[in-house]
């Protein structure tokens, strides 16, 4: 069995913290003193449509290096969170965007950091309360730098679980390939503050350029990704579901722009790659909202 820290017991982090608590494995979660107390008095309830519901208790402190550190939580927040963490072990980050990986290596070895992405409808309702809506949790797993061996190990530990894993040939295809359907998606929604059913009929023209922008970054970082594919999954979306990024919006918190379409912008100007449609719908979800007075 692992010793697994989870830093941002929310909807992913939670998750994963709870089903690996109940395969057996030794779990601290890292979180603010009143999720802390919520742990520690009640466990850590899920309720999901995959794994079913159970409680599990939790630990809330570090007693030495974990083998494996989750990273889940918001970029917006990722800055100022990792002094908790531990070194040693491995890094798995589930965070949107890219550049969270430059970060983290600035701070741990880059051969113990694997990137990562999950597809997962999850959500914290409560701290300690997370509610997984979703039949479906598949991780992506890939790295350049961390030893194959290490990787795969990983992800038998996570598959043992009762997760879907994939271990990818690098990692540019998992974080890639997650930010060119993610980005068109958020960023459309939100500019129009809008369902993605909306959004996709209302912003057409903006939803295609910025799908075809992103996936030729993607490409040029090395990814294999098909703007045809994209909007092929983004038209096949619910008509009615609305992205993180929107639900951010509506209730007043920050957006993860910058991780979701700032790295965009900065890789396709690192790599020659034109993103005119995607700079202008950032600018705009970057001005203040407009405000009226009676």
């Amino acid at each position: 069995m692992w010793s697994v820290a989870i830093l941002g017991p929310g909807g992913v982090g939670g998750l994963l913290g709870g089903v690996l608590a109940r395969a057996g494995h030794r779990v601290v979660v890292l979180a603010r003193p009143e999720t802390a107390q919520a742990l520690e008095r009640d466990g850590l309830t899920v309720h999901s449509v995959q794994f079913g519901d159970f409680t599990v208790p939790l630990r809330t402190r570090l007693s030495g290096p974990p083998d494996l550190t989750v990273v889940a939580t918001k970029a917006t927040a990722l800055p100022g969170a990792l002094d908790p963490v531990a070194p040693g072990g491995l890094i798995l980050p589930l965070l949107n965007g890219v550049d969270h990986m430059a970060l983290l290596r600035s701070r741990f070895p880059a051969e113990d950091v694997v990137a990562g992405s999950i597809r997962v409808e999850s959500t914290r309702v409560a701290p300690g309360r997370i509610e997984h809506t979703s039949p479906f949790s598949a991780i992506e797993l890939g790295s350049d730098v961390v030893a194959p061996a290490r990787v795969e190990a990983l992800a038998e530990v996570l598959r043992g679980a009762g997760f879907e894993v994939t271990v990818r040939p690098g990692e540019a295809h998992v974080l890639w390939d997650k930010l060119a359907l993610l980005a068109p998606m958020a960023l459309l929604t939100t500019a129009a503050r809008a369902t993605v059913g909306e959004a996709r009929t209302a912003r057409r023209a903006d939803l295609e350029a910025v799908v075809r922008e992103v996936a030729a970054v993607a490409r040029a970082s090395g990814a294999s990704t098909d703007p045809a594919r994209i909007l092929t999954v983004i038209d096949g979306i619910p008509a009615g579901m609305k992205s993180s990024m929107l639900r951010d919006a509506e209730a007043g918190r920050p957006l993860e722009l910058d991780a979701i379409g700032g790295s965009v912008i900065r890789a396709g100007a690192r790599l020659g790659v034109p993103t005119p449609v995607t700079e202008r719908v950032v600018a705009q979800l970057r001005e203040p909202p407009v405000t009226t007075s009676a």
